[in-house]
């Protein structure tokens, strides 16, 4: 069992990574940094998550003093292409048409950061979909509105459970948050 010294800050409005963090027994508060989610155009896509999660938690850094923060960032690649969180229902459609009946890969990466140090690492997970139907698709978006969420789709929601055929790695990290690389690394920081 984790045994909290510091007080935690999630530098995230996510309701995934805060039912994640509650289910280890880990009490935080919440504090989502609005920055520019831009990176650099030659950035391999892999690295992207950590970069933009060093900056969420670099964010809050003027506003701690004893606190940990931990900002995480997730991506999904498919065909060597970030499929980023959809704009609109249009988006929305197309990418989980792409996702389609192929396999992707998950990165999410997590920054913790206090004023002493700053540790980033990340988790990779293959998540591999069936063939999906217009109707099945048009469902989802209407009904659960993944605008939210990085390739549109939550595993946890109705999508991921009827198109997840075959996961490599963890599912946790699909779902937004490494928790046991998470709790294994709050240990040690």
């Amino acid at each position: 069992m984790l045994t909290q010294k510091r007080k935690l800050i999630l530098a995230s409005a996510s309701p995934r990574r805060q039912f994640l963090l509650k289910e280890i027994g880990l009490t935080f508060s919440t504090d989502p940094p609005h920055i520019d989610e831009s990176f650099p155009d030659d950035m391999p896509l892999e690295k992207v998550p950590s970069y933009l999660a060093e900056k969420k938690a670099r964010a809050l850094l003027s506003k701690i003093k004893n606190e940990i923060v931990l900002a995480s960032d997730t991506v999904v690649i498919l065909k060597n292409q970030i499929l980023n969180k959809p704009q609109n229902r249009n988006e929305a459609l197309q990418m989980l048409g792409n996702l389609s009946g192929n396999t992707h890969t998950v990165v999410t990466a997590v920054c913790l950061l206090s004023t002493e140090k700053c540790e980033c690492f990340d988790d990779r997970t293959e998540v591999t979909f069936k063939k999906l139907t217009t109707e099945e698709i048009n469902y989802y978006v209407d009904n659960y509105r993944p605008y939210d969420k990085a390739g549109a789709y939550g595993a946890q929601d109705f999508i991921g459970m009827i198109a997840i055929e075959k996961i490599v790695g963890s599912y946790f990290t699909v779902m937004g948050l490494p928790i046991h690389k998470v709790y294994e690394r709050l240990q040690s920081f």
